[in-house]
């Protein structure tokens, strides 16, 4: 499904908080949002999900307006926000209940996915004997086993230390090369948005718009180390430069 966003605002009384987005989304394509503070990232994700409404413009999905939350859009939060009394595999198939799938079919699908993360072994584990990194890998995996036709994700390693970090972004790009998934990942770490995404999208502040986007020209195979290569360091400035110069002047 190809998601398009036309001249998108929202308002909250007299508070300006998005004006004139128009961005389009490709199937299969990994998208990053970066921004200053204030510039409406998280606002932005929340309206493309279907949790508020745009107060103007419009958001669509293949042409169809979003109007509410559906199985089509996965979401994962910075939290994660698993059930605590449920199990790692009671937590990836809650949103299949919605779905008319034969009970076979659901168990089949909660194995693959938690196969997929390296959480197999796990399946009978509650969430707080998980580590925070296993616990958005579960919530990662909840969200595409409705097979979702595009994956949001807010923030979602931003509580994690350094090495748990980087591998979260190593494992969440190779899920996507597995599956396909569109993924738009709304991330405040330019470094993580150059080694993950296809694309990054610069938001100004005051209110939010799209003030730039960035081709990510790198191979589709990105180890750790390429953020040592000198055509990483200069994306990656790049995008700095950008974030900084459409910074909040107030």
């Amino acid at each position: 499904m190809t998601l398009a966003l036309r001249d998108v605002g929202k308002e909250y009384g007299r508070l300006r908080v998005l004006d004139g987005i128009d961005l389009t989304v490709a199937p299969g394509e990994f998208v990053c949002i970066v921004g200053a503070s204030g510039s409406g990232k998280s606002t932005l994700l929340s309206l493309i999900a279907g949790l508020a409404p745009a107060t103007r413009g419009t958001v669509t999905l293949d042409g169809e307006p979003v109007t509410g939350p559906g199985p089509e859009r996965g979401l994962v939060f910075q939290s994660g926000a698993l059930f605590p009394f449920l199990t790692v595999a009671e937590n990836v198939a809650f949103g299949l209940r919605l779905l008319p799938l034969p009970r076979a079919d659901r168990a089949a699908r909660v194995e693959w996915y938690l196969r997929e993360v390296g959480l197999l072994p796990l399946a009978g584990a509650l969430p707080k004997e998980l580590s925070g990194g296993q616990r958005q890998r579960v919530a990662i995996a909840r969200a595409l086993a409705c097979e979702p036709s595009v994956l949001l994700l807010d923030e979602p390693f931003g509580a994690l230390d350094v090495q748990t970090k980087e591998d979260m972004q190593l494992f969440l790009r190779q899920v996507w090369l597995d599956t396909g998934t569109t993924v738009l990942m709304v991330t405040h770490d330019v470094e993580e948005a150059v080694l993950l995404a296809q694309r990054v999208i610069v938001l100004g502040c005051d209110p939010g718009r799209v003030a730039a986007e960035v081709p990510v020209t790198l191979p589709a195979e990105r180890p750790l180390e390429i953020k040592r290569t000198a055509g990483f360091h200069a994306l990656r400035s790049t995008v700095e430069d950008l974030v900084r110069a459409n910074m909040s002047t107030r």
